[in-house]
């Protein structure tokens, strides 16, 4: 069910009455959130100055031999991010790239940009124009959602959540489901295309939300210690409010696979590597310098900002990820803080594929049943903006391109 407020401000302000009754100390257990924050960053400061990754990376290699250690487990789950080396081989991904890119240019995707229908998800972030593409069916990204690579790699992921917890199974980590995105390619020399730092999967929902509050539920009631940002309870039951690009199935990772090589300064990924950094953000809404009618910034249907003016501390830990090859994968919790470089300074295409990670449960079967004719037909997916480019695309993937994985995890045995 999606979430419907009629008066936000009115709403604002109730619910901050009633979060900050329930836990009268509210300023002092923010005191102690920000202390730990600030040991967070702090520990992100020395990893970069003294040469080691902030964000862990392995081999995919490591995932399918079952050997992935627990130092770097321990550290996913702290920095909530991890880069996955050669999840595919080199000149796969490259070809694929060539392949996206003849796709694009044989069905003029560019003229028909001019008239794509209006997104205004990122409005509210001061840099908003991603070089996004609202393709979601070509070959590449169907082989790429359906191979055992990324499947192994996904479920992998999945698996370092507790999905199991408060006397429910919330999800089950074996199975995964395809959420079809789009595809990014920046050229270089662009300026002002990045995204300031923002969430996804929901903005003023984690305070209005009655299951969001559920999810925070150790933070608001000040046990903020016992909050484990993967333990998956009431996740799946969140509700958000409806709109063109905000995601409705519940994503253990958001993530993307490069198609070319890219790092600092092409134009790419930034995190702020902290697992449970929505502990420090939903308290400070709370805060007495924030008016009463508003949520450090957060508007609905929109992605959730996080501004200079409440948030500086955070901003602090902005870390560039790795040196990425064609071929390997980011992926980042939910919850995690994220932007978009503004200029890309390279010198070549900083190209990927979005492809998160997302488990078997009531919430996202829901979204597949929606999600399966979007395929069939070559339209955009029902949570994103309704451009359709693709139904008269030349060289669209189809049903028979789909192994018997693909389409287990398109649903079309839901289908039946």
């Amino acid at each position: 069910m999606p979430l419907v407020i009629d008066n936000l401000p009115e709403a604002i302000r109730s619910t901050k009455r009633a979060l900050r009754a329930a836990l009268p100390n509210y300023r002092q257990i923010f005191n102690e959130v920000e202390g730990a924050m600030r040991q967070q960053i702090d520990a992100i400061h020395r990893d970069r100055e003294q040469g080691r990754n902030a964000i862990p990376a392995f081999d995919y290699a490591s995932i399918v031999s079952g050997d992935v250690g627990e130092a770097a487990i321990a550290s996913i789950r702290t920095r909530g991010a991890c880069v996955v080396r050669g999840v595919f081989e080199r000149q796969q991904a490259s070809d694929w790239n060539d392949e996206i890119a003849e796709y694009v240019q044989r069905n003029h995707l560019d003229e028909k940009l001019a008239h794509r229908a209006e997104d205004k998800y990122f409005g509210n972030l001061s840099s908003s124009k991603p070089q996004i593409y609202g393709i979601y069916w070509s070959k590449p990204q169907t082989a790429a959602r359906q191979s055992e690579q990324l499947t192994n790699t996904r479920v992998f992921l999945n698996g370092l959540w507790k999905s199991e917890s408060e006397g429910k199974r919330h999800f089950d980590p074996e199975r995964v489901p395809v959420y079809a995105d789009r595809i990014r390619r920046r050229p270089p020399g662009s300026e002002s295309l990045g995204l300031s730092p923002h969430v996804d999967g929901g903005s003023v929902e984690r305070w209005l939300d009655p299951n969001f509050q559920k999810v925070y539920r150790h933070v608001l009631t000040g046990n903020w210690r016992a909050y484990d940002p993967f333990d998956a309870a009431y996740r799946p039951d969140v509700q958000e409010i409806p709109s063109p690009a905000v995601c409705s199935m519940f994503r253990t990772f958001q993530g993307w696979t490069a198609l070319t090589p890219q790092g600092p300064g092409d134009g790419t990924l930034q995190l702020i590597p902290i697992a449970n950094v929505m502990a420090y953000v939903i308290l400070r809404a709370l805060q007495d310098d924030v008016p009463e009618d508003e949520l450090c910034g957060a508007q609905p249907a929109r992605a959730l900002s996080i501004k200079p003016e409440w948030h500086s501390l955070l901003l602090e830990a902005v870390t560039p990820i790795p040196h990425m090859q064609p071929g390997d994968a980011v992926f980042w919790h939910s919850d995690v803080v994220h932007s978009v470089e503004d200029a890309h300074r390279g010198n070549g295409y900083s190209n990927v594929m979005y492809i998160s990670s997302a488990p078997w449960c009531a919430k996202n079967e829901a979204y597949l049943k929606r999600q399966l004719p979007s395929f069939l037909r070559g339209e955009s997916p029902p949570d994103f903006p309704a451009d359709h480019f693709e139904t008269d695309f030349a060289g669209r993937a189809r049903e028979s391109e789909l192994t018997p994985l693909g389409r287990a995890q398109l649903g079309f045995d839901l289908a039946r």
